[in-house]
């Protein structure tokens, strides 16, 4: 025989066994494209923009499909209904987490709260939400907080002397600070190393972690252990930031007053306490690191990402710009400081924040969730532990709920009248179980913040309007906007 023609034959043979073990003793799975021998379905995904990928597939497939990202299926939910019933119609059985291998080598197999599962998760999760709220989450004390931050940030900008700067470390800072004062109970000043450090670190890793690199690395896992690349990058960072917090943890050890905790360590270590003689304990010191930095990147990088959005898109539309300072100016004023009893009357603004979210679709795909439990779904058998990709992208760009969803415009969220209008559509910060801890905190800092810029500044930009590009510059793990420049000049 034909060498070559044995060679065709062997990996024909080997396409039809991989083609028949993916078909078979794994339920009826949603259909899909048919996948390649250990690549799956690569080749038909664009790694730089999966969520575009996704919405192709959708039209083919229909709402719930399946992608092969290597050698294992996900099923991708496409749509508001869909992603609804099983975020919320079916919530516990679509609260698992799904396989994400670079934080899992990150975190060495130990517990945190936003890529943990299971029984785990969920004691560390309802201890951490009772935590923030003894810390004042959803209280006036938080607010308090974020007033204040704001007044700093408001002294920062006037330091730029209305001259053309980056935003992004500044408006990085803020939030930054808020989630710090609430972990280690001290903010820092903008001029601190440490703060720097966590900021610089932050930042790169969500940049690192939208590249089509780290896309491949998820899927191909052998990539993270043999080849040189950026996710080196991203360990290195999360290694030192932990570091950070155990220096952090050994000072509050020494001054823990267990009748008077202060802050979020002082609570873990009483737990900690409480638990010590219980084996299987997730509260641990290892731990306590993993779910600090947890809170410090999805505390700071997301809200400050908005932040930074929000402000291009302001440069961009001059005339959404006039009419967010204009209602700014008649509610609030310019002697006292913006507070959330203001957003109720000030329904234009809050549309604006609400848009910027909605616009720029911050986690285009969501985190990867996993069912709990062998399930049926739409007469489809999903196999316990299979991974899920909710599209936030179809149900935040859903054009019949927002008429001309490419457009920024914060008309998606007002009536005939201009009264606020909510909608079940808006899910940033995801739905159900897994819904994002830190929501309250995140809406409170994006008004607080960006109203008080506002009262304080206009905004000018550096070329003209019609130039600006608002294109993000990576759309992987999260949408990323381009670098740019503007004038802080005082009003």
């Amino acid at each position: 025989m034909d060498p070559l023609v044995g060679l065709v034959l062997c990996l024909s043979c080997l396409l039809l066994l991989s083609l028949w073990k993916q078909s078979s003793g794994k339920g009826k799975l949603p259909p899909g494209p048919t996948p390649l021998p250990i690549i799956g379905n690569m080749l038909q995904l664009d790694v730089k923009n999966i969520s575009k990928s996704l919405s192709n597939l959708s039209k083919i497939y229909g709402p719930v499909f399946t992608v092969y990202f290597g050698r294992k299926p996900t099923v991708v939910l496409h749509g508001y209904e869909a992603v609804k019933e099983a975020l919320i119609d079916q919530a516990e059985e679509f609260s698992g987490r799904g396989s994400f291998p670079l934080v899992e080598k990150a975190n060495k197999g130990r517990e945190g709260i936003i890529f943990n599962t299971g029984n785990g998760w969920k004691e560390m999760r309802r201890f951490s939400l009772m935590t923030l709220r003894n810390l004042g989450m959803g209280k006036r004390s938080i607010e308090d907080r974020v007033q204040e931050e704001a007044h700093c940030l408001v002294e920062l900008l006037r330091k730029t002397n209305a001259s053309p700067c980056d935003p992004t470390f500044i408006l990085g800072c803020a939030p930054c600070n808020v989630i710090c004062s609430i972990i280690f109970q001290n903010r820092f000043d903008y001029k601190d190393h440490n703060l720097i450090n966590i900021m610089e670190m932050f930042d790169e890793n969500v940049r690192i972690l939208s590249s089509p690199w780290i896309q491949l690395c998820n899927n191909f896992p052998v990539l993270l252990d043999y080849f040189p690349g950026s996710h080196n990058n991203i360990l290195k960072n999360l290694s030192n930031v932990r570091s950070y917090i155990m220096e952090k943890t050994r000072e509050h050890q020494v001054s823990l007053d267990i009748n008077n905790p202060q802050d979020f360590i002082d609570y873990f270590l009483i737990k900690m306490e409480q638990e010590k003689h219980n084996p299987q304990s997730v509260f641990t010191l290892e731990n306590l690191a993993i779910v600090v930095s947890d809170f410090l990147g999805a505390g700071t990088e997301t809200t400050s990402t908005t932040l930074r959005y929000a402000l291009l898109l302001l440069l961009k539309h001059p005339e959404v710009l006039a009419k967010v300072q204009e209602e700014v100016d008649r509610v609030v004023g310019r002697n006292r400081s913006p507070c959330m009893k203001d957003r109720s009357s000030m329904p234009y603004t809050d549309a604006m924040v609400h848009e910027t979210q909605r616009y720029i679709d911050l986690i285009p795909n969501n985190l990867p969730h996993a069912v709990t439990c062998d399930i049926k779904f739409r007469n489809y058998l999903i196999p316990k532990g299979t991974t899920i990709v909710t599209s936030l992208t179809s149900v935040l760009h859903d054009d019949k709920e927002f008429p001309n969803p490419e457009k920024f415009d914060p008309r998606h969220f007002l009536d005939e009248k201009g009264n606020f209008k909510k909608s079940d559509y808006f899910m940033p910060f995801s739905a159900g179980k897994r819904m994002c801890a830190g929501e309250g905190l995140a809406r409170m800092e994006l008004f607080l913040f960006l109203t008080t810029i506002l009262q304080k500044f206009t905004l000018k930009p550096v070329v003209n309007p019609k130039d600006i590009d608002v294109t993000p510059i990576v759309n992987g793990f999260a949408s990323v906007p381009p670098p740019y420049q503007l004038c802080f000049v005082p009003v």
